[in-house]
């Protein structure tokens, strides 16, 4: 014999109203309970041992480093028609200082030094952290 699905929605609507009245008391038992500030313990020497072996953990992770000359748009006919001594102009100046990033953001900048015949950079400014910050939030 086949069940009434009225009788089920009858008894899932019941079931659904005797939920909401246990949450009504519990919202009511909260509001009636003493609100006392959160303590915390003081930090401690210790405190700072554990953030100094958290750095640890992330010292060999490999960023990308990208020293930044200059930048230019090409239109793609050109691109194709670049040889080996071909020169692209870069928006730098010689002479300016050229930017240092980390994963795409700017952490310094510097020049162009030659050090046993290989190309090196020179930091001669370097982004403070609320300084990066400040652009992040841009």
């Amino acid at each position: 014999m086949a069940e009434d699905p009225s009788d089920d929605w009858a008894a899932a609507m019941a079931e659904q109203q005797q939920g909401s009245d246990d949450w009504g008391a519990a919202l009511a038992e909260q509001a009636s309970a003493e609100v006392k500030p959160a303590a915390f313990e003081k930090l401690s020497q210790s405190g700072a041992a554990t953030i100094a072996n958290d750095l640890e953990m992330i010292l060999d992770i490999p960023v990308q480093l990208t020293v930044q000359l200059g930048k230019t748009k090409i239109a793609i006919r050109s691109l194709l028609q670049l040889a080996q001594g071909s020169v692209v102009e870069l928006d730098g100046l010689a002479g300016e200082p050229m930017d240092v990033l980390v994963n795409g953001c700017l952490i310094a900048q510097g020049e162009v030094v030659v050090v046993n015949e290989k190309f090196g950079i020179r930091l001669t400014d370097i982004v403070t952290p609320s300084e990066r910050l400040k652009k992040l939030n841009k």
